[in-house]
């Protein structure tokens, strides 16, 4: 019996049944057919346990949410001491922990001037695009073909067709797409000039993580500003030290207009985002400072782990251990692709980002379960099944980063039995 006080299950059968009927059935049914049959109980650092006791490695970090791995004990702490004294506070008035965190994020900012806070990365997209559209007086958002911004209103039309048309929010006559490393289509889409903001993930995540162009960033930055529109980066899934410094478009040398981090910034135990704004970006709130609003936006006790989170990112053996892990994972795949190039075609990698290319146009998914199977968990990207997000949080042990390469090798056998079976699954809809 799983009796937790609130709620209690006999079974993960049982849970499977109560999902699927008043959950999510699509993804409840999803998993199951594709093999992963994964419902967490116990976590701890970058480790998993499943109700049936079995033991995950995690790289899959949900995106970036747990880069310091599950239930780290600082952030744990730092929450508990948060509910000493705080709750989510009042949106309406000034608040000493957003106070305090707004200037902490702007000193690691360089070239920003305000940090306006939302509960989740989707919201905090809108409101770049919005204030983008204050700043210039225009209303056409410029975003990568297969991005990915999150799922509410205006970022969801930013995305790709798969998560737009569903809900009818595919509006080309606002949200223009072209494809990734394209300058020149880049360059036809702004030359209208009345483009309010291109948005771009400083590399694509859920398109599985291709490496930009030589310059590409700063190209499109500088198109931007010949063409009077604002380049907004996003950094969900770059940012926090992940490709190496504490923003992704620090790595690449370009200055946005405004940034969004969301996920990683809650350190796994507490929903938060934010949204960084120059004065011009941020112009609208000297206007009206209630133009946009978000109840739980800013909450205080967010914002005390969002500040401990930035603490441990400062930390030069914790900025040291990130080059090390890039380094170790680099050599160790390097020397993986060479002994099996008919299995592995190639790794794009910046820092902690990496992203695991297979010959087989299903090799990602069975990757995942094949890891899944040897105990990894690894996801595969959701608009490119033949790249498997590999995602080592930044505090990962040398010890835990040789077990997991040693595993990957262990699994590398059912990833060729999956390739040869070739079973047709497709993510879930």
């Amino acid at each position: 019996m799983f009796d937790y006080g609130m709620f209690k299950f006999s079974s993960k059968e049982e849970v499977f049944e109560t999902s699927e009927r008043y959950w999510n059935p699509g993804k409840t049914r999803f998993w199951r057919d594709a093999g992963i049959d994964l419902v967490i109980d116990r976590r701890e650092g970058y480790e998993l346990f499943d109700m049936d006791g079995r033991r995950l490695i995690d790289l899959h970090i949900n995106g970036g949410t747990f880069n310091f791995g599950h239930r780290n004990p600082e952030i744990v702490d730092t929450l508990k001491t948060a509910l000493d004294h705080f709750d989510i506070g009042n949106h309406w008035f000034p608040s000493m922990a957003r106070a305090a965190l707004a200037e902490a994020l702007v000193k690691v900012s360089p070239g920003f001037d305000h940090a306006f806070f939302s509960p989740g990365g989707a919201e905090a997209i809108d409101v770049a695009i919005k204030s983008a559209r204050y700043a210039t007086g225009r209303r056409k958002i410029v975003s990568i073909v297969k991005g990915y911004h999150g799922h509410s209103g205006l970022s969801v039309a930013t995305g790709d067709a798969r998560f737009s048309k569903i809900f009818l929010s595919d509006r080309p006559e606002e949200f223009l797409q072209v494809p990734f490393n394209d300058l020149d289509a880049m360059e036809q889409a702004l030359s209208s000039r009345d483009v309010a903001a291109v948005i771009i993930e400083t590399i694509p995540a859920t398109y599985g993580f291709p490496m930009p162009d030589h310059g590409y960033n700063r190209a499109v930055k500088e198109l931007c500003e010949r063409y009077g529109a604002l380049y907004i980066a996003d950094e969900v899934q770059t940012g926090l030290l992940r490709t190496g410094q504490m923003w992704g478009w620090q790595t690449f040398g370009v200055q946005p207009d405004i940034f969004v981090s969301a996920k990683g910034i809650g350190g796994g135990v507490y929903p938060f985002a934010v949204t960084m704004l120059t004065k011009r970006s941020g112009a609208w709130m000297e206007e009206d400072g209630a133009a946009h609003i978000s109840t739980s936006g800013g909450s205080e006790v967010g914002c005390f782990v969002a500040l401990k989170v930035l603490e441990i990112l400062s930390r030069p053996e914790v900025v040291a251990n990130v080059e090390f892990l890039t380094g170790y994972f680099a050599d160790a795949f390097a020397e993986m692709i060479r002994n099996n190039d008919e299995v592995l075609a190639g790794i794009r990698q910046k820092g902690v980002v990496i992203g695991l290319e297979f010959r087989h146009p299903e090799g990602a998914v069975h990757a995942s379960r094949a890891l899944y199977e040897h105990g990894v968990w690894a996801i595969f990207s959701s608009l490119d099944s033949r790249v498997l997000q590999f995602k080592p949080g930044v505090l990962m042990s040398e010890a835990l980063a040789s077990e997991v390469i040693h595993r990957f090798y262990a699994a590398l056998p059912r990833i060729r039995e999956l390739n040869a079976q070739a079973p047709a699954i497709a993510s879930p809809a």
